[in-house]
Parts: C-alpha cells; structure tokens; sequence
C-alpha cells in the first residue's frame, strides 16, 4: 500500500553555528527601542551599534577580528543621544553614515587599518532634522548622496561633500516612516509609514509616483484561511490512511 505523505524540500536541511573564535564575542548591543538591524558590514568591517553612556556609539572591527572584543576597543562616539541606524558608503568602504535620537547625522572617516583610538570627530555633521534620525541610506549610484529620515516624518537628501540639504520632502507622510529604500539607479525612492501605506516617490520631481494602502487585516484574514484549508485537508488525508489500512487488514 503507498502512503499519501507530504514531502517537504526542507526537511533534511539543518544550519551548524560556527565555533567561537569565528565569531564577534562579549559585545553589549544596543537595547534601544527602535526597529534598526543596529550593525552594517562592507567588504573591510562590520560595524556594531553598542550601548553607550553619556552619548551614542557604535563599534567598527575589522572582518578578521573575530572572538571576545575587550571592553575597552576604541568606539565612534561623537554623537549626544542613542545612535539609530548606521549604513557603509558604498563608494568608500572607510566611510560610514550614522542616524542618532540628538537628531543629526555625521559622517565618519575610518582609519585604512581600522580604529587604535576612539574616533570623535566625524567629517561633517547634518542638521535639518526636528525629530531624532531612524534612518541613513546612501545613494546606490552618485557619490556623496545621502538620504536620511527622521521621526518628523521627512525624508533628507544631503549633499555630503558640501553638507547641504539638496531635497527635502517633508510633506509627503502624515505619520512616521518606518523604512526607506533606493531603487537599483537610484532614481526613485520606495518608503513604508505607519499611516499603512507603501510609497514610491521619484525625489527629484518631488511627487509620489505610486501609493498602496496596506490592508493588514485582510492580508491576515487570508493568511489565516488558508492554514485553516491546509489543516482541513491534512485531516482529510488522515482518516482515509486510517480507512485504507483498515481495508487492508
């Protein structure tokens, strides 16, 4: 008698945790609440946003630098609150942005072999934010575009090189923005707020271009209603097993 048995392509696949003198060890991570990833890697470095006091900082190791990181390993911490989010520039793997709660964004240069000193300065430090800064992207494609949004529901895009504020789309959210990302050629900008709606806005006409109102609790209705059919049917395949073996016998 053949079975009716559900195969899964998943079923012998498994994940090994490497040892731990391959990992990052003994790093206190910021337990600030905000929803960030709190760590950014690049070919040379990872950075790791770390708890702080009197201000906030991250870590910048080097890749190989693996096992327990000492308590006393300088740290990039030049700004006043809580750093948010931190993202590598793409065009400089020494250059990285960071988003903090004392509502600026700095931009700092690490040393090629990597930090033997606390680093306080940055390069330049935007200010046009009213709120505390959530979120840096680095434009994909131009060199020395940053976006950067904040808790005052706008979007900012600098111009590093000068540290001037190139646009600022500051009307198109009526409530805080939750993620922002560039497009591959850095041409339009996808956003996701917690007025439920998804946005795709082309910055340079300053316009929307398409909107979506997310309907969450239809989605998890469906959701549902489809685990509620699998069950029925797993059901279903049940008592026939147990039917045919009866017939069987």
């Amino acid at each position: 008698m053949r079975r009716v048995v559900r195969q899964s392509k998943f079923r012998h696949v498994f994940g090994q945790a490497v040892k731990n003198d391959q990992c990052y060890d003994d790093i206190r991570v910021s337990r600030v609440t905000w929803d960030s990833s709190f760590c950014a890697v690049n070919p040379r470095f990872v950075a790791i946003i770390i708890e702080a006091s009197g201000g906030g900082a991250f870590l910048v190791l080097p890749l190989h630098k693996t096992g327990r990181i000492d308590k006393s390993y300088p740290t990039v911490c030049g700004h006043t609150g809580p750093v948010l989010d931190i993202d590598w520039c793409p065009h400089n793997d020494q250059v990285i942005a960071s988003g903090s709660e004392d509502c600026t964004v700095m931009v700092w240069q690490i040393p090629e072999n990597g930090l033997t000193l606390s680093l306080t300065e940055p390069v330049v430090i935007l200010e046009g934010h009213s709120k505390r800064v959530g979120i840096v992207a680095w434009h994909p494609t131009a060199r020395n575009v940053l976006l950067s949004a904040g808790c005052d529901n706008a979007i900012i895009i600098w111009n590093v090189g000068t540290g001037e504020a190139l646009i600022n789309l500051d009307d198109m959210h009526s409530d805080m923005i939750y993620n922002v990302s560039w497009n591959r050629n850095g041409s339009l900008i996808c956003t996701a707020s917690k007025d439920k709606k998804v946005r795709v806005i082309d910055p340079r006409k300053q316009e929307i271009v398409a909107q979506n109102e997310a309907k969450l609790d239809e989605i998890l209705k469906e959701i549902k209603s489809i685990k509620d059919t699998i069950c029925n049917q797993d059901e279903r395949i049940s008592k026939l097993e147990q039917q045919m073996a009866k017939i069987a016998a």
